[in-house]
């Protein structure tokens, strides 16, 4: 399909990659006691111990939930929503590493379902796989308890299922990572998507759970507009919903995974390896980010008047090869939009990257320099970011 303006082809979809709207309302509220973390921090209201912060965070599995929807009514099975179930919680969680907690988490999760189509059996596997996922972090050290949470049926709302999840934690502020302290003269280490960890038991494709309302229109055929029309806006143009050559279980090229597998891999969570590099290496490290919504340029909202440059990514993994292929999609949208290849950066003292990427390894986790800051070069020194991928250099900010 040729290119015919892919930023439009989102919007047309109901989408915003950049969130502009969002972020023009938000940033002029109380920024809180870090106004640069990743996430808002504020002071102990909890407990009211000034050495003390909170964070609450609310996240969620996205339309990656309708994909699991498809992939159940086209196979019978259940068991795909245990990965919605982690796609929800990692949202949360590895938004929380960005500002070093991973401690004393308290769990809260959301289900919004037509109940008509989506029954018992599914609700069950959703609800265990999230009290599994659970345990799996309290097996690598993180403290987090699960605080219930609300099962709403609202089938004027949806026609399948949204799962969300709230994270709340208290912290000492002395251990808060402010990505505020982001400077020129750093490297950036990326933590790779796609691969198979020491902590998964399959094969990642790397997409995690952002561009997924792209992704599904964009790969999957007609034959789910045809046949599945609870799973999109009936007001979306017929042109813009399931435009894509493929069925869920076509094999996906250059991969061993199946379509609907690789638009499925549940969203890795780098909390193992981010608290063995926070507790080795923590004084070379200036910033934290986790590559969600806004992929790539997610960074340019951390920093003071830093120019953030990547000349030195991972090769995109096939998903997002075969999206760009299949939907025409721009080198700048498509950078905007997916991670592209990794998910989690580390901003840290030159020498110490090395070392940063020997951990990550440890896990089976490929990690590597893809770029480093310099000062601004706006008049007014905003932040920017430039994408050079030894094909083209892209511009941002």
């Amino acid at each position: 399909m040729a290119n015919n303006d892919s930023n439009n082809r989102y919007n047309q979809r109901g989408v915003s990659s950049s969130k502009e709207e969002v972020h023009q309302v938000v940033d002029k509220l109380d920024r809180g006691c870090f106004p640069g973390a990743f996430c808002k921090v504020t002071d102990d209201s909890l407990t009211g111990d000034e050495n003390l912060c909170n964070v609450i965070h609310s996240d969620g599995a996205g339309t990656k939930s309708i994909l699991a929807y498809l992939w159940y009514r086209e196979t019978g099975d259940p068991r795909v929503f245990r990965g919605i179930a982690q796609d929800s919680i990692v949202m949360n969680l590895d938004d929380l590493a960005c500002v070093g907690i991973w401690d004393h988490i308290v769990l809260s999760s959301t289900v919004n379902r037509n109940a008509r189509n989506f029954p018992a059996e599914t609700l069950a596997q959703l609800i265990e796989g999230t009290e599994e996922f659970i345990q799996t972090l309290r097996d690598f050290g993180v403290k987090i308890t699960s605080g219930g949470g609300e099962t709403a049926d609202v089938g004027d709302l949806t026609g399948t299922v949204a799962v969300d999840s709230c994270a709340v934690a208290i912290a000492p502020k002395n251990k808060i990572v402010d990505n505020a302290k982001i400077c020129s003269g750093l490297s950036i280490v990326g933590l790779s998507s796609s691969g198979q960890s020491t902590y998964e038991q399959t094969e990642n494709s790397g997409i995690g759970s952002n561009g997924l309302t792209s992704a599904r229109h964009e790969m999957l055929s007609p034959y789910y507009r045809e046949n599945f029309p609870e799973t999109f806006d009936p007001l979306t143009k017929k042109e813009f919903v399931y435009c894509g050559p493929f069925r869920l279980k076509d094999s996906l090229a250059n991969s061993s995974l199946l379509v609907g597998e690789a638009l499925l891999s549940p969203t890795r969570t780098y909390i193992p390896i981010v608290k063995n590099i926070m507790s080795e290496k923590r004084d070379s490290i200036y910033g934290l980010v986790h590559c969600s919504g806004g992929g790539q340029t997610k960074c340019m909202r951390f920093g003071t008047q830093v120019h953030h440059i990547k000349d030195n990514l991972f090769t995109a993994p096939s998903l997002f090869q075969e999206i760009q292929r299949v939907s025409g999609t721009s080198d700048k949208e498509m950078h905007q939009v997916y991670n592209m290849g990794h998910r989690f950066e580390i901003y840290c003292k030159p020498e110490s990257a090395d070392d940063i990427i020997s951990i990550s390894k440890t896990y089976n986790i490929e990690a590597q320099v893809i770029g480093h800051t310099e000062e601004s070069s706006k008049p007014n020194g905003q932040n920017h970011l430039t994408i050079d991928t030894g094909k083209v250099k892209l511009n941002y900010g």
